[in-house]
């Protein structure tokens, strides 16, 4: 489970380095930021990338108990996902699956 997360961090790293291109990393990027209930939040500007008017649908899920969940959205040209504290590898999967999705 590991290698799978290692995986994905690699992903949004070659995301974000392919992005960079002497303008885009000066104004825009991505950002990890923990939440206070508890749990993780990730944000990527989608400005001036290929992802800036890609349609997305909303996604919410959540375990029975509750103790799992997140929340994945577009705002105002910004992915924006929510998690609880074990479920960080899932928002930045979303994120990455849709990245990768081609363009119809």
């Amino acid at each position: 489970m590991m290698m799978a997360n290692v995986d994905l961090l690699t992903q949004l790293q070659r995301w974000y380095a392919s992005q960079c291109n002497g303008e885009w990393e000066h104004t825009y990027g991505i950002a990890i930021a923990t939440l206070d209930n508890p749990g993780w939040s990730l944000k990527v500007d989608l400005s001036d990338t290929y992802l800036f008017n890609r349609a997305f649908h909303d996604i919410c899920v959540e375990s029975a108990d509750g103790t799992d969940w997140y929340v994945c959205r577009v705002v105002n040209h910004t992915f924006e996902g929510a998690c609880g504290p074990n479920d960080l590898s899932q928002v930045i999967a979303v994120f990455l699956n849709w990245a990768d999705q081609p363009s119809s």
